[in-house]
């Protein structure tokens, strides 16, 4: 297990370092000046010459680049462009808005998708489960902007039951995470009917039902849990990519997460600001995976993390 945390870790701290290594010259090198877009409209080339030197814009890629290093090592990310403030503690402030979505939209996931698709699996190819699947299909279907405007319509200015944008109460969190949790919804139920079909017809399956063994055992304890892994790995996989910030959503919703950050940074061109949120997030992301791959042995005894005995 040490040896198998030592190399994920390494792994892990790698993956994070060429991410914005890449991110850090995909950055130099796409068009725009963020001098340009700091400065006010009148703004003369000797203003856009002082404002690159004041962010050290004016020096060589390489010698930028070093400082960037020098500055990651020691925990300094900069100052935002657009905040003035240090860019790291920028994105801090809104991450926990970004969790919270993320963790209440693979909430409401697993607890409609699970039951759904196991209930779907013990109806296959029946009228019903045709009626389901074609609803998550739709569900897939949909592209985010397209459900948080329609729910906004309906219960934020038709049935004005909760607020259109912002945070300022729990009940802003609603709206958000059903539109989150749709595309979800679709891709974890149609998984779950998919794998607990597989494991309802597997031969060991047989032999328990043979043996006097009810319905419900063999979809709960003997189905479900061997259709445990890649639930687990979907689900992972599907936080981990929600803790990147639900761009479109967050701005729709005006919502004050990671996603609705990183748009600004883009807009103004905020190096610092990008680069720490490509920091905080990858991290995150990659904490995640790892946290999955440890639960695998929990609900897999076969599965062992390192060197098999």
């Amino acid at each position: 297990m040490a040896t198998y945390l030592a190399r994920r870790i390494g792994q892990s701290l790698l993956a994070v370092f060429l991410t914005l290594t890449t991110v850090f010259l995909l950055l130099r090198l796409a068009p725009g000046d963020p001098a340009a877009a700091y400065a006010a409209p009148s703004a003369t080339a000797a203003d856009l010459a002082r404002i690159r030197a004041q962010f050290g814009l004016d020096e060589p890629m390489v010698t930028q680049y070093g400082i960037f290093l020098r500055d990651l090592c020691t925990g300094n990310l900069g100052t935002s462009y657009s905040f003035h403030a240090s860019a790291f503690q920028v994105v801090m402030d809104r991450l926990p808005y970004t969790i919270t979505l993320a963790v209440s939209a693979i909430a409401v996931t697993t607890v409609v998708a699970v039951p759904l698709g196991v209930w779907m699996a013990r109806r296959a190819d029946t009228k019903r489960e045709l009626g389901a699947n074609v609803l998550t299909i739709t569900g897939q279907s949909m592209p985010d902007f397209w459900t948080g405007v329609m729910l906004l319509t309906v219960f934020a200015v038709l049935l004005p039951v909760l607020p259109a944008s912002g945070f300022t109460s729990w009940s802003g969190l609603i709206l958000p995470t059903v539109t989150v949790a749709v595309l979800q919804l679709a891709l974890i139920s149609r998984l779950v009917r998919r794998e607990m079909t597989t494991a309802l017809a597997a031969p060991y399956t047989t032999v328990a039902r043979s043996r006097g063994v009810s319905e419900r055992t063999l979809t709960w304890q003997y189905g479900l849990r061997n259709s445990a892994v890649p639930l687990v790995t979907a689900l992972g996989t599907r936080f981990a990519a929600l803790l990147n910030g639900v761009v479109v959503v967050e701005v729709v919703f005006g919502w004050p997460g990671v996603g609705s950050l990183v748009v600004r940074a883009l807009e103004t061109r905020d190096y610092p600001l990008i680069q720490a949120t490509v920091l905080v997030t990858a991290t995150l992301a990659i904490l995640v995976q790892l946290l999955v791959d440890l639960a695998y042995p929990l609900f897999d005894p076969r599965v062992r993390l390192g060197k098999a005995a």
